[in-house]
Order: C-alpha cells, then structure tokens, then sequence
C-alpha cells in the first residue's frame, strides 16, 4: 500500500505539470508544507494501520513493518533474520490477504 502511494507521489513529482507548478509557486507555501517525516508519521497513525497489524501474527507483523514503514528489501530481511527468501514473501503474502479480507478489500 506504501509502495503504491510512494510511487504514485514520484511520478506527480517528475511530472511536467507539478515541475511548472513548482517553478510557479511562492516560496511560502512551499516552505510551509515541508516536514515529511512528521506528516507520514501522524497519517500512519491517524488512519489506524499500526492498529491493524494487532490482527496479524507476531512474524507477519515484522515482515510488513520491515517492508512498508521502515523500507527493507525482501533480500535483506531473508539475510538479517537468516530465513528463506520464498518465507519472507509468503509471510508477507498471507499478511495483505489477510489485511485484504479484515478491510473488506477484494
């Protein structure tokens, strides 16, 4: 789901139109808007996420937070944790399905 909006928010970013808007813009507003750290920390939260992840076991929930809110490879959680790459996926796989199913997302 992070990787989904991430990649949708570089591809606003690279386009033609925000680079003319960007050039446009005051200097206030864009300095007024920039503190991305605090901003995707409060939305995490405030949209319940790290609540759902309490529905998941204790392994499925380190794989989604490794993956999506701390940006490790699958490569790189298979070496840390010393398990199988095809674990890792399929922990993370059965994690979303069942996220999928608890938010009635088909």
């Amino acid at each position: 789901m992070l990787n989904i909006a991430r990649n949708l928010a570089i591809d606003k970013v690279r386009s033609k139109e925000f680079s003319y808007k960007s050039k446009t813009d005051s200097l206030e507003n864009t300095v007024s808007t920039t503190s991305p750290d605090m901003y995707v920390e409060q939305r995490i939260k405030d949209h319940g996420l790290v609540n759902l992840l309490q529905h998941l076991s204790s392994e499925q929930q380190m794989i989604v937070d490794l993956i999506y809110f701390k940006g490790y490879t699958h490569l790189e959680i298979a070496k840390e944790f010393d398990i199988p790459l095809g674990t890792v996926k399929t922990r993370l796989r059965s994690a979303l399905g069942k996220l999928r199913k608890i938010l009635n997302i088909t």
